[in-house]
């Protein structure tokens, strides 16, 4: 499906799968909707960018700030073809440390933002009565490990979120709905962490087999590329090397 000039919303455009999503959709010539906590996190990503594109404040922790941001969206273009959900962190920590603010914020970011954006795009797409969420969940969600039980938790509730706004919005709307599952991807959400007896347990370093964030725009192309008839509902991609 021929998708230049669709108008695509990226929530954590400035991060590292962000921003290679941006840059690889840019180059079809879609017209972005950079969002990101702070516009000068952009800076950097707006120098490789040939389009036109539209950079807004959005934190997806915050009600108001969703809001608006997609009130700015809908007065700049007519209606959103494609919401890509990236923005989401990872602070691992063993449940016995009492990480309380930190679990909290997982929920808050990976799982409340998704419904905040859903909440900000869903009216444009029920008026055209199409679009596309892509929601970028984890492997993470479906196989959990000692200090991951939040995270992956959040992950778990994405991909069943995902089934879920398939099974009512799609029949309805005729909006498809993808969850995109990678494995490990070589970005700083690692940087999150700061249980330093589950930094100390893990080994992080060395050559652990690990996916490009382009690998992941990759993907995120081919999904919005499928004709009207088909929905990729799920995707599952690990690195090489790893089960």
């Amino acid at each position: 499906m021929e998708i230049k000039d669709k108008v695509v919303v990226i929530t954590g455009a400035n991060g590292g799968i962000g921003s290679a999503i941006a840059r690889k959709l840019d180059k079809e010539g879609c017209f972005l909707v950079l969002a990101a906590r702070t516009i000068e996190s952009l800076t950097d990503l707006k120098k490789d960018l040939k389009t036109n594109y539209l950079e807004v404040e959005m934190d997806v922790a915050n009600n108001k700030s969703v809001s608006d941001a997609f009130t700015t969206i809908l007065n700049t273009v007519e209606s959103i073809d494609v919401l890509i959900n990236v923005a989401g962190v990872m602070p691992l920590t063993y449940l016995k440390n009492l990480h309380l603010d930190e679990w909290l914020n997982t929920i808050e970011v990976n799982v409340k933002g998704i419904l905040r954006t859903l909440h900000g795009a869903l009216p444009s797409m029920k008026k055209q009565n199409k679009g596309h969420i892509v929601n970028i969940a984890s492997v993470d969600g479906k196989e959990l490990y000692k200090g991951g039980a939040v995270y992956g938790a959040s992950k778990a509730a994405i991909i069943a979120l995902s089934r879920a706004m398939r099974m009512e919005l799609s029949p309805e709307f005729n909006i498809k709905v993808t969850s995109i599952e990678p494995g490990t991807v070589d970005t700083d959400l690692r940087n999150d962490i700061t249980d330093t007896e589950l930094l100390n347990d893990k080994d992080y370093g060395g050559d652990e087999p690990m996916l490009h964030p382009e690998d992941i725009a990759r993907a995120v192309l081919y999904v919005i590329s499928e004709p009207d008839q088909s929905n990729i509902n799920q995707l599952t991609i690990k690195p090489t090397g790893k089960s």
